[in-house]
């Protein structure tokens, strides 16, 4: 299953080196450098998946995933960081993520990641 994808991350070198994998899946891709272009990108396309950020200038990730939920409580979005912490990761699924992943992320893990999101499976352990 192919996707509109928007990537959300102040870091060049990550929305370029997430584009290639996903691009390399077969996946359309957009991106955001931070919370606020993410929101109007979200808002005016409706990717059907984003990838997120969670450290960012200007708007935490949290506080991003929150207002796209305010958008469209159905939004499915991984959150991505380096933080390894649990707290994150609890953080991450009460703000209403589909999925989290650590940074740098692993192709193999991402494309595994997208594909049980798109067709509907669980993916929190």
């Amino acid at each position: 299953m192919k996707a509109k994808i928007l990537i959300v991350d102040d870091s060049s070198l990550a929305r370029r080196t997430t584009r290639q994998a996903l691009e390399a899946s077969g996946h359309t891709v957009d991106e955001a450098k931070d919370g606020a272009e993410a929101l109007e990108r979200y808002f005016l396309h409706r990717p059907d998946l984003v990838i997120l950020d969670m450290v960012m200038t200007g708007m935490y990730g949290l506080e991003v995933l929150t207002k796209m939920r305010e958008l469209d409580p159905a939004v499915r979005v991984i959150v991505a960081t380096a933080d390894v912490q649990d707290s994150t990761r609890a953080q991450a699924r009460a703000a209403g993520a589909t999925a989290f992943v650590n940074k740098p992320i692993n192709r193999d893990v991402l494309a595994e990641l997208v594909r049980k999101i798109l067709q509907g499976e669980a993916v929190w352990n």
